[in-house]
């Protein structure tokens, strides 16, 4: 299937600001060479990334809406443990609620940092939070995925994922879980900011192949959510057109994205996913007009 940029868009993206490894800027740069016809920042818990784009000025010729990922608590009725993501798009940056819920999520994710360091060093890699640090850079928020940076630089593991997989996932090893607002809490903020609530990656939360019953659609709907996320790299074509179904039968907006974090996801292309991703610029357009 061919290609066609100026009609695509990529509204979800992670950069320096939290868990990717490129900058704001460099992230307008490469969506502009990639004739990308809107994009929106998303960086996890944090509006740092899209305050950083909207300074290093957007191109004319491309959209840009304002975003976030907040790490929600699941709701009962999905399965597993871990989080639920919740994008926030078009959200007011000054807002003090958001961004003091914010502070705290972050506050997080640095509390638990040097008890996934112990739990590593227990296990007996030779690691240091200066290292840690170091690939995360002066600006980054430390998660996760610096540590596996760091073990992979050091041979301890194959691969990024194998690190993942084997030692820092949930229920691994070396994981450790953290603070996270109540799924109807994160939906109120982003609404109460001006912005438009949005499910992320529905595939990724372990219910069976993917689906949402709708029960538990309508759940999330009467909680504010106004958005499903159907397009995106890891859903299948079935998963894919059942997200667009429920999206029409339960009157909610489409949004997609490639989920870029650069080097951290090296087969993940942004704009295009693995290659074949193509979000219709239609979805921002809709996106940026809702009222």
């Amino acid at each position: 299937m061919d290609f066609d940029p100026p009609a695509c868009v990529d509204l979800h993206i992670h950069t320096s600001a939290s868990d990717g490894t490129y900058s704001p800027p460099e992230i307008l740069k490469l969506a502009l060479s990639l004739q990308l016809g809107a994009i929106a920042i998303t960086d996890h818990d944090t509006l740092d990334g899209s305050r950083e784009a909207l300074a290093a000025g957007i191109p004319q010729e491309m959209g840009f809406i304002t975003g976030v990922e907040i790490s929600a608590e699941r709701p009962s009725f999905f399965p597993g443990k871990g989080s639920c993501h919740i994008l926030g798009y078009r959200v007011n940056l000054d807002d003090p609620n958001l961004n003091q819920t914010l502070e705290r999520l972050q506050n997080a994710r640095k509390d638990r940092n040097p008890r996934i360091l112990e739990r590593l060093q227990s296990l007996g890699f030779d690691l240091t939070m200066d290292e840690i640090h170091q690939a995360a850079g002066p600006k980054g928020q430390i998660g996760r995925p610096h540590f596996a940076q760091v073990m992979l630089s050091k041979g301890y593991v194959t691969s990024f994922n194998a690190a993942f997989d084997d030692y820092l996932a949930t229920g691994k090893p070396a994981y450790v879980d953290k603070y996270r607002v109540a799924c109807p809490r994160a939906i109120e903020l982003i609404r109460a900011a001006g912005g438009i609530p949005v499910l992320a990656h529905p595939a990724l939360l372990g219910t069976p192949d993917g689906r949402l019953e709708d029960s538990a659609v309508r759940a999330l709907k009467d909680m504010g959510l106004i958005g499903i996320e159907a397009y995106y790299t890891e859903h299948t074509t079935a998963q894919q057109e059942h997200y667009l179904d429920l999206a029409r039968k339960h009157g909610l907006l489409v949004t997609g994205g490639s989920d870029f974090h650069g080097k951290f996801k090296p087969r993940t292309e942004l704009g295009r996913g693995r290659g074949t991703l193509q979000i219709p610029i239609d979805l921002y357009h809709a996106l940026n007009n809702y009222a």
